[in-house]
């Protein structure tokens, strides 16, 4: 089970950015064919954040190695 953390990232004037930066990342082409290559059904809106969560953490776990 992923563990999802949404990111508490406000601009100055406390904008919640997670929802924009969220959609961003859902929508790339990067982002689909990692949900393709795992099986995983990228247009579920509720396990959305739990989803762009893990994409980016094997992400920059794979950048890292």
């Amino acid at each position: 089970m992923v563990d999802a953390v949404v990111p508490q990232m406000t601009t100055s004037h406390g904008t919640n950015l997670w929802p924009q930066l969220r959609q961003a990342i859902a929508t790339s082409s990067g982002f689909k064919r990692w949900a393709v290559e795992h099986g995983l059904d990228s247009h579920l809106d509720e396990r959305l954040d739990a989803l762009v969560s893990s994409y980016l953490r094997q992400t920059l776990e794979t950048l890292a190695y």
